[in-house]
């Protein structure tokens, strides 16, 4: 499956950028005192995060990544998407399980249905 089949959603790049001024405004601190050096962690991991975290979708299935690690959710286990009442895009597994789905809006919900291939029912088309 080529890149183009796929749908990336990933959260708004100024969070990483603020980590990296936030890293760079913490080493006076963490140079000043060897045991201050594990505040320099917090940026890092921030930055390392907003760059990863996010869900991936195409043809066969979801990926759902966070900082460390990524879950692949093949879309037959998907019973339903829905959204939280916070407007955050939900996914309903067959298990009854339900995982929320980084950097994915309600407002995204068309998009992400349009990379398996399928539409909608009642959107024009």
């Amino acid at each position: 499956m080529s890149r183009s089949d796929s749908v990336r959603f990933r959260y708004n790049q100024a969070i990483l950028a603020a980590a990296i001024i936030a890293f760079i405004g913490a080493l006076p601190l963490a140079n000043a005192r060897t045991y201050l050096l594990p505040v320099l962690l917090v940026p890092l991991a921030v930055g390392i995060w907003a760059w990863r975290a996010g869900t991936d979708a195409d043809a066969r299935e979801l990926r759902v990544r966070a900082l460390a690690g990524q879950r692949r959710i093949p879309w037959d286990h998907v019973v339903e998407l829905a959204t939280d009442p916070r407007g955050r895009a939900v996914a309903r597994l067959d298990d009854g399980q339900e995982v929320l789905l980084p950097a994915v809006r309600a407002t995204d919900l068309p998009r992400l249905v349009s990379a398996t291939g399928q539409t909608l029912p009642g959107a024009a088309g």
